[in-house]
């Protein structure tokens, strides 16, 4: 179960009790599930009680257990957990089936992975400057906005810089709107885009814009083309095309990804003649859970990543979501190649860990899309 898949079953239990009359409170139209913070009980906790108290004319530990009963009946959810004044913890069964439905959610929406319709009644009109940081601001919350279902249109304040077309910027209209339209007015860039696009190219100029918050002034320096770890654009894309190469190194092996659940790998006998480190490894499941899990967790919560940037008109998260994912990508590449190496054989193992290389390819290649950069095979 993803956290999206929680989030619609806990709206699923509201439901349930209001047309069973156990609670008499208007159905919200979504509800917010999070990581369970340090400290705390469960895997995922929810605040929805506390919501419906008021309208529920009921103590908030009473609506809670309302829905406690309903939410703990639904496949995937291993226990339900009321802590502190009324929210509800939610423990999910066996982490390797949630993992797996992860995973397989991400190989079926491919670069949609994330969207969603949460945001589907909702209409937005945006207004910015003649300015080429607020331009490329305003198409990125535009773009996040789309992928979660709602409707808009961006406006100028005057006639569009024709530079901005190669940066991926397109204005529906300009000059004064007949009605206030909500303004996007991030810190200006300092720069124009035929500036920008000399000295960085598209891609780094839009990662330079839109990584820091709108408050923030952007970073555009030559820091930005560095072909190295140090440069969090490099490192992002870095990551996506090794997990591409790694798909094609697989192919050359005989094998394809497949997302078994830990520690259920099954031995696989060695290839004849094998190194004694090579039949270890190829005789019981690698302990690789460990170092996978901050790489599951991330891209189980990149769906929730993109909703929140949508919201809060903040690519900038985004960008940060995506340099988190690259970075858990190499711990998790390193720790438990995905590929055998010199004498082994592929196994289980192999498998699972490509599934998981291959998912965060997808989230990386589909976040970078979302900020309008390129996210190239091969690096």
């Amino acid at each position: 179960m993803t956290p999206a898949d929680l989030s619609r079953t806990v709206l699923h239990a509201v439901r349930r009790a209001v047309d069973e009359d156990a609670l008499r409170a208007p159905v919200p139209a979504r509800v917010r599930v999070e990581r369970t913070r340090p400290g705390g009980s469960g895997d995922y906790a929810c605040a929805v009680a506390l919501q419906l108290a008021g309208p529920a004319a009921l103590p908030a530990l009473e609506v809670a257990r309302i829905l406690r009963e309903r939410v703990a009946a639904e496949p995937g959810v291993g226990r339900v957990e009321i802590t502190g004044p009324g929210f509800l913890s939610f423990t999910l069964d066996a982490p390797a089936e949630s993992d797996r439905a992860v995973l397989a959610a991400v190989r079926e929406q491919g670069l949609a992975y994330g969207h969603g319709d949460a945001l589907r009644d909702e209409i937005h009109q945006f207004h910015h400057a003649r300015e080429v940081r607020a331009a490329v601001t305003a198409q990125a919350v535009f773009r996040l906005l789309v992928a979660q279902g709602a409707r808009g249109r961006t406006t100028c304040e005057q006639a569009p810089d024709p530079d901005w077309v190669r940066l991926g910027v397109t204005v529906n209209a300009y000059g004064t709107p007949p009605t206030p339209l909500t303004e996007i007015r991030p810190v200006p860039a300092g720069a124009t885009a035929g500036e920008l696009l000399e000295r960085l190219g598209p891609d780094a100029a839009r990662w330079g814009l839109l990584r820091a918050a709108g408050h923030d002034r952007a970073a555009l320096g030559p820091e930005l083309l560095v072909q190295g770890e140090a440069n969090p654009l490099f490192r992002v894309r870095y990551a996506h095309a090794r997990a591409r190469a790694l798909t094609r190194g697989a192919a050359a092996l005989g094998f394809t990804a497949e997302a078994v659940p830990y520690g259920e790998s099954p031995a696989e006998p060695a290839a004849h003649g094998a190194s004694p480190a090579a039949q270890a490894a190829n005789a019981a499941p690698a302990p690789y859970d460990r170092a996978a899990r901050p790489l599951l967790d991330l891209i189980a919560d990149h769906p929730g990543v993109l909703l929140a940037g949508a919201r809060h008109r903040a690519p900038d998260r985004v960008a940060r979501q995506l340099e988190a994912v690259a970075h858990a990508f190499f711990d998790f590449h390193d720790s438990c190649p995905p590929l055998p190496a010199g004498d082994e054989k592929p196994s289980a193992a192999h498998r699972a860990r490509l599934a998981i290389a291959e998912a965060a390819g997808t989230v990386l290649a589909g976040g970078l899309s979302l900020l309008g950069i390129r996210a190239p095979e091969h690096l």
